[in-house]
């Protein structure tokens, strides 16, 4: 793991989110995974250590650090249980960050504090079923009638969405059209606070998925849901430049995650190819196998410094969409290729639920596709170096 280029701070962090994870999260990934539950127990001592605040000024409840930190812990959370890393990630990234970075001072203030503690989750309502990689294909609707929003429309696979202590999702949904010069329509898009619990608001029953069993995914349905004029997110029309800016913080948390889990994969690869004996010696002495290993050694160490560069950009306000897109994608692809390598090398063992290499086989493949498939992350990566490409 690389460390020398961190502060002792930073190093202090990580080591402490590390010890986590290995003697609290590790040891009931396997029941919460098999129940399909959110650990409340262990969100609630995570928010005790302030990880949902990490990015949060102290004046909201936060730990006054930043983005980079919340990776860091994002990461150590991500090699043993990929769906409490996505909790934290989608809770802080997807869910405070946009009322951080766009919301008024009476939102920041009646929202933040909770979220920064733990006490509460938010959602992302982003997606639905003809608008994802394409935001352009957003149905739902919000009408302006006085000085109450009206909204009405579907959203899918929306994290942090459903669970007992979620209070807030925010919504993307059209709030107007205008024609174009060559006579296409532009959509107006615009984010809405809705309040859990809002009359009309409903959080439709939770996805069957591969993986990611421990994580809260829902989809949602809205109708005729009246919320104040006031809980309008920034400008209305900005929506759509307020969920990318989300979206590019948000990869660089994600590929961290991603970190985490390839570097999990090589972690159990490598203890077991020391003490797994086959014919009188142990498998790690084949070179295919510690080949295997070294590959994925590789992997790892390019994740994390895709991740690394596309933080310290973010963290001080240098461009980094591109960093974001290429970090998102190597790290997702290592985590990826790392599971399935993991995973042959334990041979049938790690076909069982139970062996942390396995949930991970299941669990990466997500991370190919969500907050922008790696088709997406191409589109993105050619467009910043000058091609226009769809």
């Amino acid at each position: 793991m690389i460390t020398s280029d961190l502060t002792d701070e930073q190093e202090r962090l990580s080591n402490t989110v590390r010890d986590f994870a290995d003697t609290v999260v590790a040891s009931a990934a396997y029941e919460y995974d098999t129940k399909r539950e959110l650990p409340y127990d262990i969100i609630a001592h995570m928010g005790e250590m302030g990880l949902f605040g990490l990015p949060f000024p102290l004046e909201y409840g936060g730990q006054g650090k930043d983005y980079f930190s919340l990776c860091l812990a994002v990461e150590q959370l991500g090699r043993v249980d990929q769906s409490i890393a996505v909790t934290l990630e989608a809770g802080v990234g997807l869910g405070a960050m946009p009322v951080f970075r766009s919301g008024t001072a009476a939102q920041k203030d009646e929202w933040l504090p909770m979220l920064a503690q733990g006490k509460a989750l938010a959602g992302f309502g982003l997606t639905e079923a003809e608008a994802g990689s394409d935001a352009a294909g957003t149905q739902t609707t919000a009408e302006l009638v006085g000085e109450t929003w009206l909204i009405n429309g579907t959203k899918q696979f929306i994290t942090n969405s459903g669970t007992k202590i979620t209070r807030l999702v925010t919504i993307t949904a059209v709030t107007g059209e205008s024609t174009r010069a060559n006579g296409s329509v532009k959509k107006e898009l615009t984010a809405i606070l809705v309040p859990s619990g809002t009359p009309g608001f409903v959080v439709e029953p939770g996805y069957d998925k591969v993986g990611w069993h421990t994580s809260d995914t829902h989809p949602l349905t809205l109708t005729n849901v009246s919320v104040p004029a006031a809980n309008l997110l920034g400008e209305r029309g900005r929506g759509f430049a307020n969920f990318i800016q989300t979206l590019d913080e948000g990869r660089v948390a994600f590929a961290a995650l991603c970190t985490g889990a390839a570097q999990g994969c090589l972690e159990e690869a490598v203890r077991y190819a020391k003490t797994r004996n086959v014919f009188g010696r142990n498998i790690g002495s084949n070179q295919h196998i510690a080949f295997t290993i070294a590959r994925m050694q590789a992997r790892v160490h390019a994740s994390r410094l895709a991740y690394y560069d596309a933080a310290r950009k973010l963290v001080t306000g240098r461009p980094f969409k591109l960093e974001a897109s290429l970090a998102k994608m190597i790290g997702s692809e290592a985590a990826m290729d790392n599971a399935r390598a993991a995973t042959q090398i334990f041979g049938g063992y790690g076909f069982l639920n139970e062996n942390p290499v396995a949930r991970h086989y299941r669990d990466s493949k997500i991370l190919e596709i969500g907050e922008g498939t790696t088709e997406v992350q191409l589109m993105i990566i050619a467009r910043e170096l000058g091609f226009d490409t769809l």
